[in-house]
């Protein structure tokens, strides 16, 4: 089972329906286990059928192949041959992985399928890690994505792509395997940003979390009742671990570079918001100040962090929240244009190489992926949504068996939530997009409310605390580039909508890429990257 999150509004039918399976915490945040016993089917089932946006999809996978039965019927939109016997490969097993996998069998590709994944598991879900099995409420292997094994396909799992080489077609693997194939997606997604010392990094108690083995090792030590969790780092990952922190009673200490939580995805003014929220439960949140170093004890257990105000925190477990890394170093001798950012690619999924040309058999999908969105000016955005993943996935697996006539753009907005502190946070559009924000339903001190973002007199993303039936009535706002500020008549709002700085930080620009051109007649004039020192 999956529950869209990305749809769900709270209405707590299943809650009602299923109460063992599904949880409300606070008004809005809905938890659940992905794994239900069978003895709950039927209950879930009719929470299915009663969830009033159809948020809950169960045996998600096994529909998908299910449709196959009717794919065949269906026109063919690509090369008919290629469909019956070509080779597909994708590389990565995950959430996008998976879902294309699945996608391409419902379109009628009957040919070779491989899925190549790095981790000994079978794909899985990642959203629960740092929520439900956190708190353990369900246990680790529940976040398996449901039948993807029914799938037909080859599945290479524990051996991570190594290299690729787009003229012979092929993708190395770590144990010294070759897999040739006709197209390719590339879905190797992010990992977490380890600790920057590497001694510091490998104490006893000093964890990231962004896998199932760290997730499962994280909960064991939660579990123990330590003194004091130190969370590096205030973005969505980090406060969904202070929230489970707290909802466990474990004293946590949170430390933030920024003025404020957040303030990289939703600007200042939210991020005031989420550090009341996070100091209303109990956290110990420490803004504008950074860890200088970990320390260990003479067994090589974390004890305390030096920060750079000259304070010192005293800890057992120190949990590094400090962003992503795109999974690109196996591309890097492939040709293709990749770094830090991710993955180029058109709107239709098709990778660039570094000569800004597009492929035809290759494509991106996932967090990997980094693509230009029309709303947003054509600017490359690199997103790590569950939303995203999805939508991509199934683009990108329906243009690699589609003629130039019949592919589909990648125009879905970016979706994604966050449970925290009892509260459901949900975003649509691109906050940093904006330069101004405006409440226009609800109430901040209440920490119920919409925000809407705008730029230049547009309406360019929204953000809701526990008020997730608005979401997709902004979404429409912004596709049709609505102005800004949005027309407020609803009976909740007391105050006038009044927009101000939305106080974004500065812009990350992508480290510099050195790129030199060489030849001179046309047909010769190539582009190649210079690295290391020059």
């Amino acid at each position: 089972m999956i529950v869209d999150l990305t749809r769900c509004q709270g209405y707590g039918q299943c809650a009602f329906l299923a109460p063992e399976v599904f949880a409300m915490r606070g008004e809005e945040a809905l938890v659940y286990d992905p794994d239900a016993d069978d003895a709950q089917r039927e209950h879930v089932l009719r929470a299915a059928a009663a969830c009033p946006v159809q948020a809950i999809h169960v045996e998600w996978m096994a529909i998908q192949r299910k449709g196959m039965r009717t794919a065949a019927a269906r026109p063919p939109l690509g090369d008919d041959a290629f469909r019956k016997t070509g080779r597909i490969v994708i590389v990565g097993a995950s959430l996008a992985g998976g879902r294309a996998a699945g996608v391409l069998r419902r379109e009628g590709f009957t040919g070779t399928l491989t899925v190549i994944g790095g981790e000994p598991y079978e794909p899985y879900d990642r959203p629960p890690l740092s929520k439900q099995v956190l708190a353990g409420r369900v246990p680790a292997d529940h976040t398996l994505l449901p039948h993807l094994s029914e799938i037909e396909a080859e599945w290479l799992s524990g051996a991570p792509a190594t290299g690729l080489d787009v003229v012979a077609k092929r993708v190395t693997l770590a144990d010294g395997r070759e897999v040739p194939f006709d197209r390719l997606l590339i879905a190797t997604g992010a990992r977490a940003r380890p600790w920057p010392n590497e001694a510091e990094a490998t104490l006893d108690g000093v964890f990231a979390l962004r896998t199932m083995d760290e997730a499962i090792r994280l909960r064991e030590c939660l579990a123990a009742r330590p003194r004091r969790v130190l969370v590096i780092g205030a973005g969505f990952t980090g406060s969904e671990v202070a929230s489970v922190c707290r909802e466990l009673d474990v004293p946590v200490t949170v430390v933030e570079r920024g003025p404020a939580p957040l303030v990289g995805a939703l600007g200042g003014v939210i991020g005031a918001v989420a550090a009341d929220l996070q100091r209303a439960h109990g956290v110990d949140l420490r803004c504008e100040v950074t860890v200088e170093a970990l320390e260990g004890d003479a067994d090589g257990r974390f004890r305390s962090a030096r920060l750079s105000d000259g304070t010192t925190v005293e800890a057992d477990v120190a949990i590094v929240a400090l962003g992503a890394i795109r999974n690109v170093e196996w591309l890097e001798d492939s040709g293709l244009a990749a770094g830090v950012w991710g993955v180029a690619c058109d709107a239709g999924c098709r990778a660039f190489d570094i000569n800004g040309l597009v492929t035809d058999d290759v494509f991106v999908a996932g967090d990997v992926a980094r693509f230009p969105h029309p709303v947003y000016g054509y600017q490359f955005m690199a997103l790590e949504h569950w939303g995203n993943a999805v939508a991509q996935a199934e683009i990108a697996a329906h243009n690699m068996l589609s003629d130039q006539m019949h592919r589909w753009p990648h125009l879905s907005l970016p979706i994604f939530w966050s449970n925290q502190f009892g509260t459901n946070i949900k975003s649509v559009g691109v906050p940093t997009f904006a330069d101004e924000v405006a409440i226009v339903h609800g109430s901040v001190a209440e920490r119920r409310f919409v925000a809407v973002y705008g730029n230049r007199g547009r309406v360019t993303a929204a953000v809701t605390f526990d008020q997730a039936m608005w979401l997709e009535h902004y979404q429409h706002l912004i596709e049709q580039a609505a102005p800004f500020p949005p027309a407020s008549h609803a009976a909740d709002r007391r105050e006038p909508v009044i927009p101000v700085p939305a106080e974004m930080p500065d812009r990350i620009e992508a480290t510099q890429v050195t790129v030199v051109v060489t030849g001179h007649d046309p047909a010769e004039r190539r582009a190649s990257l210079v690295r290391g020192d020059r």
